[in-house]
């Protein structure tokens, strides 16, 4: 009778260090993974919520007709809209080939002082391509008009 005992507390010990164990590996995936992931925003999401300056989230929309803006050096300044409202971008860095205004973007980085200070943009890459987060963000906005299929 004591060997049964003995055996069924070494196997709750068991099982209750393998719970710890999972629990103490999933907070610690948990805490190596909170910078790595990025939020994505519309600028209507931006202008009545802004983030804090020190949160780093993805901004996606279309890049404003007559706002880039090519400063010194790498510097460039310019809008992103998603039809309902518009935030002021800049980068400094070399953009995309095929970055030009009125057409869909992706911006990482911070919003500082009324501005998003992108550390990477990215341009669609073709012509029938948009992050599914920008054509949302643009359908909410009732601005988003899908391309005929070319034959």
């Amino acid at each position: 009778m004591a060997l049964t005992s003995l055996k069924k507390k070494r196997r709750i010990q068991i099982v209750a260090l393998t719970a710890v164990a999972l629990v103490i590996s999933t907070a610690l995936i948990g805490y190596a993974m909170r910078d790595g992931i990025n939020f994505f925003r519309s600028p209507s999401q931006v202008a009545e919520e802004p983030p804090a300056p020190n949160e780093v989230f993805r901004i996606g929309g279309l890049v404003e007709e007559g706002s880039l803006v090519r400063g010194q050096g790498e510097t460039i300044s310019f809008r992103v809209t998603d039809g309902g409202a518009s935030v002021p971008v800049t980068y400094t860095g070399v953009l995309p080939d095929l970055f030009e205004e009125n057409q869909g973007m992706v911006g990482t980085g911070r919003y500082v002082n009324g501005t998003f200070e992108a550390s990477e943009i990215l341009a669609k890459h073709d012509e029938t391509y948009m992050p599914k987060e920008v054509v949302d963000a643009l359908k909410e906005q009732g601005v988003y008009q899908e391309s005929a299929p070319e034959s």
